[in-house]
């Protein structure tokens, strides 16, 4: 009960004054047993994800230290692949070319096919058949990569044969990139079944993002006399750029340390290849399964260099990632 006055009126009490009285109250969480043990459970499989992951960086690190103290420097710089040669000679300065440019082509194709396939779904698609796409594109994403190369080498391929060779004779004079003749065995017809394996995982991921976005804020929009596409500008992109780069960079990832696809298309060829449409090149996941099987003393340690190159890359790109992410987070900036 509030205190009253002398003729029964409500009187408010004195404000707190003093040193502590703008301080907050201090909330103490009971946690239970099973609190506890999820707590234990959950931090115990990240502790067991980062040594795991300085292990493989570690194992990579030792195994490539011989071919690092022969090749020093030149290693980033240099093309040619005979680590077991009189004189040893190798470096990843064409596989990594190989590499960033299969994946750059695999990530311009990639990411505004997701995004414009996951704003379909969740917003313009009828109800009826919303819950089948989701469950065809989430199974899409668990096709074996092996299953995309060989239709990708058999059937896509084939298929733009004729229209590569059509865009070198048209374009190939004033366009620097497509001055040579488009043969199938290219870093653009890598990066391009790259994209397909890496389109379904991404999609799936922007997508359950983007789902999540505030409805009373959609319906808001909508209610003021927004239009269907500015309220997804206004309100849904936004609040998904997080889960967009997020996607992204996992669909990156999977073009950077793509097999399978890059050997079956591409015509080997440790050298770099500035005209994408050129036949030939090279990656470095492709290089070390070609290389590994005939890899003497020196070879090993040199693809183990190789593999420790794209880690590093790979962790840098990721690392950047999650800072974007976070920096992209509704509210992050308040």
């Amino acid at each position: 009960m509030q205190p009253t006055g002398p003729e029964g009126s409500v009187t408010s009490e004195m404000p707190e004054t003093g040193p502590h009285a703008q301080e907050p109250r201090k909330l103490e969480a009971r946690l239970t047993d099973a609190d506890r043990l999820y707590r234990a459970f959950v931090a115990s499989g990240a502790g067991a994800t980062l040594v795991l992951i300085t292990l493989i960086g570690v194992f990579l690190l030792i195994g490539a230290l011989p071919a690092l103290r022969t090749a020093g420097l030149s290693f980033l710089t240099t093309q040619p692949w005979a680590p077991d040669g009189q004189p040893p000679k190798f470096g990843v300065a064409a596989m990594m070319f190989g590499t960033f440019v299969s994946a750059a082509v695999a990530m311009v194709i990639t990411v505004p096919v997701a995004v414009c396939t996951s704003l379909f779904i969740n917003e313009y698609a009828p109800r009826a058949i919303r819950r089948g796409l989701t469950s065809l594109v989430d199974l899409m994403a668990a096709i074996p990569s092996l299953i995309f190369a060989i239709w990708g080498l058999f059937l896509l391929v084939p298929l733009l044969q004729p229209i590569e060779d059509w865009a070198v004779a048209q374009f190939g004079g004033w366009m620097p990139l497509m001055e040579a003749s488009a043969t199938g065995g290219s870093l653009f017809n890598a990066g391009l079944i790259i994209a397909c394996m890496a389109i379904p995982i991404t999609t799936s991921i922007i997508r359950e993002v983007l789902a999540q976005a505030p409805r009373h804020e959609c319906e808001g929009a909508l209610a003021l006399g927004g239009t269907r596409w500015g309220m997804i500008t206004a309100v849904i992109l936004p609040f998904g750029k997080g889960g967009i780069i997020g996607g992204s960079m996992l669909g990156l990832g999977r073009a950077l340390g793509e097999t399978l696809a890059a050997t079956l298309i591409l015509s080997i060829a440790f050298e770099i290849k500035p005209r994408i449409l050129e036949n030939g090149g090279i990656t470095v996941a492709s290089g070390i399964a070609i290389e590994f099987r005939d890899a003497q003393e020196m070879g090993l340690s040199a693809l183990m260099a190789a593999g420790l190159a794209l880690f590093l890359v790979t962790f840098a790109i990721n690392i950047l990632a999650a800072l974007v992410a976070n920096r992209s987070r509704p509210g992050a900036g308040r």
